[in-house]
């Protein structure tokens, strides 16, 4: 369980870290070109971070269902294992 929000923080930490490294080029972007390929740039910004988003929430959920499975399956096999003796 340590290791899973040792993973979930990690990854939020990237995704800010991402968040922000688009905003400083998106400033950057503005002073040296126009306001059109900014608007572009920041579609596309959008659109990677929005899909960084979802394929950390996906990696989350797939983590937590893989847990909970392991959870039921040990408790299944214990309960199978005690009824037995």
């Amino acid at each position: 369980m340590v290791k899973l929000v040792r993973a979930v923080v990690l990854v939020v930490v990237v995704v800010v870290v991402v968040i922000v490294m688009a905003v400083v080029v998106v400033v950057v972007v503005v002073k040296v070109v126009g306001v059109v390929e900014v608007v572009v740039v920041v579609v596309v910004v959008v659109v990677v971070v929005v899909v960084v988003v979802v394929v950390v929430v996906v990696l989350v959920v797939v983590v937590v269902v893989v847990v909970v499975v392991l959870v039921v399956v040990v408790l299944v096999v214990v309960v199978v294992v005690v009824g037995l003796h």
